[in-house]
């Protein structure tokens, strides 16, 4: 998958489930446009920034209509202004796809865009 362009990474998952061409089609395009990635939906992901290919990620999550994306150190190989804008891009997210996001984080940034924050601490959930 490493060599596929954003929107046939996108397709695939659908073909998997077993949608027909056009309906996969269709929903990896509506996927890009969702997540802004729409005019670059032919590229490859060695011609994305890390951000983009967060995005890709989060494309790929929504195709199936998911209710609850889990991401795991979504911003920990990006930069702070990269990790503003896809933080920003996340909240925009969740409020206009009605939709809950888990994401664990090391990053302190990350506590200034989310609803609720806890803490882990050898095992034991604090607040």
């Amino acid at each position: 998958m490493a060599h596929l362009c954003k929107r046939s990474n996108i397709e695939l998952l659908l073909r998997i489930k077993g949608d027909e061409y056009e309906a996969r089609h269709q929903r990896a395009l509506e996927c890009l446009d969702i997540v802004g990635l729409g005019k670059w939906k032919d590229h490859r992901p060695y011609e994305m920034s890390g951000g983009q290919q967060q995005r890709v990620a989060i494309a790929r999550a929504l195709a199936n209509h998911a209710q609850l994306i889990l991401a795991d150190e979504p911003t920990g190989e990006l930069d702070s202004k990269t990790t503003r804008e896809l933080l920003t891009f996340f909240r925009e997210l969740i409020e206009s796809q009605h939709i809950t996001m888990l994401m664990v984080s090391h990053d302190s940034l990350v506590d200034q865009y989310v609803h609720q924050v806890l803490t882990l601490k050898d095992g034991v959930i604090t607040e």
